[in-house]
């Protein structure tokens, strides 16, 4: 059964502000005209020691953002570049939300408070600053629909209502507004790197790598890599590692992110910042989430290779600290470590022990093959043959010698699984928009946390285990 998240007493620690100078800039939080409380996530408020503020408290910190005890005095909007649809652009940033404070969980390991919807900074350009409820609504079904399938994502931490009517091309307008928190380990992004790069700042990005390698540590590369102790290079070695499994876990949960822009992808290997993400509704590798992805870059079945080519940006960022020959060599670990962890994350959704990567691709090639036949959604087809369960034919054929694992949760029991087709996510929105009925959410959540008890805990990271935690 997957661990519950361990209570620990608040612990404050801001070691961004070693770099807050050139890293971000002071913003104050928007004065929105009603704040009312419509999520908390005390299932990861208690790790950083805030599951027993009242909700008086609570909406002073996570609505009108008074600063926490002994933490930031004032938000940061931190500062970066990037390839937005790999074209590149230096006049982005944080535009609509900031660092609100960091602190250390029972672990010891840094989480870091940032919010989305709470304000125009320096970099919101022509935008206002804010979020729409529904966007809020879309960004909690996203992270607990993927926390409970394995995938290591940051965590929606609070969603508070503003009172704003907010107009949106995309959406039926006015719509109501929210300003919501995220919980994560870290908002240090490949644009990050990427606009040090364009300045030129060697000093500020051995500064950066410092900072990273410190507050997000992992093993040394493999022995025979190249330059291993050199800080840029063991960064990059992390980032490789991390991000493959990170490509895998997404497929293997049917989910597609949407926008894998440079600027979206955290060093940490969390995924982060929902926008147009859908899950599959049958194994398309060309379904696209995004409406303006009118190429279908960032469709299903291309998510691996934008992490990989976001990969090599992060190198090209690097090589203001590093020779090109150790930074290809973490590069080329990228396609091995992401079929291994396909094989490691595939199994463990499936409920069968892994035999390996060799027989762990041959058994997903079979499963692929099955479910582009059959049409079945991914979510069913993994709660149908759980355990090897209900095969036949080449299936049954790719799953001999394989030994199930498969929990008597009685999850594994019931009518059908959890699912998160685009369909359920607006009745969602619907119950809220039209009655203000908040119960759909609520029980959803529920039964996904009931799912992810099930599954249980994911397989660590293929090769050197790089991620800070789940």
């Amino acid at each position: 059964m997957r661990d519950e998240p361990q209570a620990a007493s608040y612990s404050p620690d801001m070691p961004i502000m070693q770099l807050a100078e050139w890293l971000g800039d002071p913003v104050v939080a928007a004065d929105f005209p009603q704040v009312r409380l419509r999520f908390r996530n005390d299932r990861h408020a208690a790790p950083i020691g805030l599951d027993n503020l009242p909700d008086e408290e609570w909406i002073k910190h996570f609505g009108r953002f008074a600063p926490l005890p002994d933490n930031l005095r004032q938000p940061l909007a931190l500062r970066y570049h990037g390839h937005q649809f790999r074209v590149y652009n230096p006049e982005i940033g944080d535009g609509r939300g900031f660092l609100f404070a960091q602190m250390r969980d029972a672990e010891g390991r840094l989480l870091d408070l940032g919010t989305k919807g709470s304000g125009p900074t320096p970099w919101s350009r022509f935008g206002d600053g804010r979020l729409t409820l529904k966007g809020a609504v879309r960004e909690i079904l996203a992270t607990e629909m993927l926390e409970a399938l394995g995938v290591y994502t940051s965590k929606t931490f609070s969603v508070i209502e503003t009172g704003e009517e907010l107009q949106r091309n995309d959406e039926p307008s006015p719509t109501r507004s929210a300003v919501l928190t995220r919980l994560s380990h870290g908002h240090i992004r490949i644009g990050t790197f990427q606009r040090l790069l364009a300045l030129e700042q060697r000093d500020h990005m051995e500064e950066l790598v410092d900072y990273c390698l410190t507050q997000f540590p992992g093993p040394l590369p493999p022995g025979d890599a190249p330059g291993r102790e050199e800080p840029a290079v063991r960064l990059m070695h992390l980032v490789v590692e991390r991000l493959a499994d990170l490509a895998a876990s997404w497929m293997v949960a049917g989910f597609v992110h949407g926008v894998l822009n440079t600027d979206n992808m955290n060093i940490t290997g969390e995924s982060f910042d929902y926008g147009p993400w859908r899950f599959l509704p049958r194994w398309d590798p060309e379904f696209t989430a995004a409406y303006f992805d009118h190429q279908g870059l960032y469709a299903f079945g291309r998510q691996p290779e934008a992490l990989h080519w976001n990969c090599g940006q992060f190198a090209i960022a690097l090589r203001l600290l590093a020779d090109a020959p150790p930074l290809i060599a973490a590069m080329e670990r990228f396609g091995p470590l992401y079929m291994e962890a396909v094989g490691q994350r595939w199994c463990w959704r499936l409920g069968v022990a892994s035999r390996g990567t060799e027989a762990d691709a041959a058994l997903v090639a079979a499963c692929e093959a099955h479910l582009r036949d059959s049409g079945m959604a991914p979510d069913a087809f993994f709660f149908r043959h759980r355990g090897g369960r209900a095969t036949d034919g080449a299936l049954a054929e790719a799953l001999k010698g394989y030994e199930s694992v498969a929990s008597s949760h009685p999850y594994w029991s019931g009518d059908g699984p959890q699912g998160m087709l685009i369909e359920e996510v607006e009745a969602v929105w619907a119950a809220i928009d039209r009655d203000d009925d908040w119960s759909p959410l609520h029980e959803k959540i529920a039964a996904l946390r009931v799912m992810g008890a099930a599954h249980g805990s994911p397989p660590p990271p293929a090769g050197h285990a790089g991620t800070i935690g789940v």
